[in-house]
C-alpha cells in the first residue's frame, strides 16, 4: 500500500517511509492512498486483539519492509488487554485502555511505532531523534517504549504547569536517552515547536528526526485495533453495530475509530467529546474550522485548540463541509466534569478519570434526550493518574496500577524550554542522540 500526503503536496511514500519521516515533506500528514475493505467474517472469533490488529493492518503493511514483521510487532505492542466491562447505566460499556505500563491509551501506538522503528533501524548507526508534543498522556507512553532504544534520543515537550502533578513525574522519570521538556506555554505551542522542526530541512540533514505524536502514521494505525476488536465482539453478542463516545483533543484516537468504521467494521455513530476547548463543537454546530488558543481544564490530555488530525478527518470524508454532516461532537466544563466523578463513584463505585468523565457526561445528555441505544464510552486514562483531581472528589485514595507506582518512585526531572521555535532548533542542534 502506498500512502499520500492530506495536503497533496508531496510524493506517495511506502508504509516504511511514512513511519520513518513522521510529517510528510509538504506539512501534511500521511493517510492511506485508498482505504482497504475488510469483511468481518475474515476475523476469527477466539482471535486475541493481537490477532485481531494483525488481521486488521495486514492491508496496509502489504508490499512493505515490516511486512513479514507485522505479526511479531502486534505481539509486541498489544501484550495487555482493552477490555469492555458493562456500567450500572443501562446498554453502556466502558473500553478500558489504560491496563499498559504508562495507565493510558497511548501505550498501544507508542509501543507499536517502537516495534517499527527498531526493525527500520536494524543495520544502522545513524542516530535519530523522535520528538514528541504531549498535553499528558502520550509523552509518558514514547518514553516508557522507546527507553533505552540504542541510536535513538528522545525529546518530550509538555506545556509547564498543565499537566497533572504525577504525569509530569512520568514524564520526567526516564533519563539517559529521554529528554523532557517542560515549555512556558501550551500544548500547541509544543505542537508548532515539534511540527517546526520536522519541517526545517536544514536541521532535518544535520539531526534526522522523526515524530511519535499521533500524527504519525506508527501511531494512529494501532490504535484502530481495539476498536476493532470491540466491534466485533459487539456484533458478534448482540448482532448490532458499536456506537462509540470518544474523548479526544488533538483528534487522533477519534480518527483511528472512523478509519475502522471506512474499512467496514461494524461502527455505528461515533461522537467527540471535548472538554472546554471546543474547536470541534464549534466546528460541528456550524462554524467553519478555526484553530482556537488552548485553554487548561482539569482534562488536560485534551487540552488542544488547533488538532493536528483535523486534516486527516477532512481528507476521510473529502471536505470539511461533508466531515461536518457526517459527525458529532460536544463540549463539557469542569463543573460537569467533576459533577461526574464524584456522581458515579458515589452511586455504582466507578471511579472516572477527567477525559472518561467527560465522555460519560456526553451519553448522559443522549439518554436524558431518550436515546436508548447501546454504546461504549472510551476510558482513555486509570484515574490513578489524576489523583489531585479525583481523589478529592471521591474521598478515599485511588489505587495505582504497578508500573505507574514504579515510575513515581524513580527520580524525574524536566529542563525548562521557552515556547520559541529558534530556541527548541539551538536545543536540538547541541543534543545529539546516544
Amino acid at each position: 500500500m502506498r500512502f499520500v500526503s492530506t495536503r497533496g503536496g508531496a510524493a506517495d511514500a511506502s508504509l516504511s517511509e511514512a513511519i520513518n519521516a513522521g510529517l510528510a515533506p509538504d506539512g501534511g500528514l500521511y493517510v492511506p492512498a485508498n482505504m482497504p475493505i475488510l469483511d468481518p467474517a475474515t476475523f476469527a472469533e477466539g482471535d486475541s486483539l493481537a490477532q485481531t490488529a494483525e488481521r486488521l493492518l495486514a492491508p496496509f503493511f502489504a508490499g512493505d519492509l515490516l511486512a513479514s514483521e507485522l505479526p511479531a510487532i502486534c505481539a509486541e505492542a498489544f501484550a495487555f488487554d482493552a477490555p469492555r466491562r458493562k456500567l450500572a447505566m443501562p446498554a453502556t460499556h466502558l473500553l478500558e485502555l489504560f491496563h499498559g505500563p504508562t495507565s493510558a491509551f497511548k501505550d498501544f501506538g507508542a509501543r507499536f511505532l517502537a516495534a517499527c522503528m527498531r526493525r527500520l533501524r536494524a543495520g544502522t548507526d545513524r542516530p535519530l531523534t523522535i520528538l514528541v508534543a504531549t498535553s499528558g498522556d502520550t509523552g509518558a507512553a514514547v518514553g516508557a517504549a522507546f527507553h533505552r532504544v540504542p541510536g535513538i534520543r528522545v525529546a518530550i515537550l509538555y506545556p509547564d504547569r498543565r499537566v497533572s502533578p504525577r504525569q509530569a513525574h512520568q514524564l520526567g522519570s526516564f533519563g539517559g536517552n529521554v529528554d523532557a521538556l517542560r515549555v512556558s506555554g501550551s500544548f500547541d505551542d509544543c505542537q508548532r515547536m515539534v511540527k517546526a522542526a520536522l519541517g526545517d530541512r536544514d536541521l532535518q540533514a544535520s539531526t534526522p528526526m522523526s515524530s511519535a505524536n499521533s500524527i504519525s502514521l506508527g501511531r494512529l494505525l494501532p490504535q484502530m485495533a481495539y476498536y476493532a476488536h470491540a466491534a466485533l465482539a459487539h456484533r458478534r453478542a448482540s448482532g448490532e453495530t458499536l456506537n462509540v463516545i470518544v474523548p479526544t483533543g488533538n483528534l487522533g484516537n477519534a480518527v483511528a475509530c472512523l478509519w475502522v468504521r471506512a474499512m467496514g467494521l461494524p461502527i455505528g455513530e461515533v461522537v467527540f467529546a471535548c472538554n472546554a476547548n471546543d474547536t470541534l463543537p464549534q466546528f460541528y454546530a456550524g462554524s467553519p474550522y478555526r484553530g482556537r488558543d488552548a485553554i487548561a481544564t482539569i482534562a488536560n490530555a485534551m487540552d488542544v485548540g488547533a488538532p493536528s488530525n483535523f486534516e486527516r478527518l477532512a481528507h476521510l470524508f473529502g471536505g470539511e463541509n461533508e466531515a461536518r454532516a457526517k459527525g458529532h461532537a460536544e463540549s463539557v466544563d469542569d463543573a460537569e466534569i467533576r459533577d461526574v466523578v464524584l456522581r458515579y463513584a458515589r452511586s455504582d463505585g466507578d471511579i472516572f478519570c477527567p477525559h472518561t468523565a467527560t465522555a460519560i457526561r456526553v451519553l448522559e445528555r443522549r439518554r436524558l434526550a431518550g436515546d436508548t441505544r447501546a454504546w461504549t464510552v472510551v476510558a482513555t486514562a486509570h484515574p490513578a493518574k489524576f489523583d489531585t483531581i479525583v481523589e478529592p472528589l471521591v474521598g478515599r485514595t485511588i489505587d495505582v496500577p504497578h508500573a505507574l507506582g514504579a515510575m513515581l518512585r524513580r527520580d524525574a526531572f524536566a529542563a525548562p524550554m521557552a515556547a520559541d521555535t529558534d530556541v527548541f532548533r539551538r536545543w536540538l542542534r547541541s543534543h545529539t542522540p546516544l
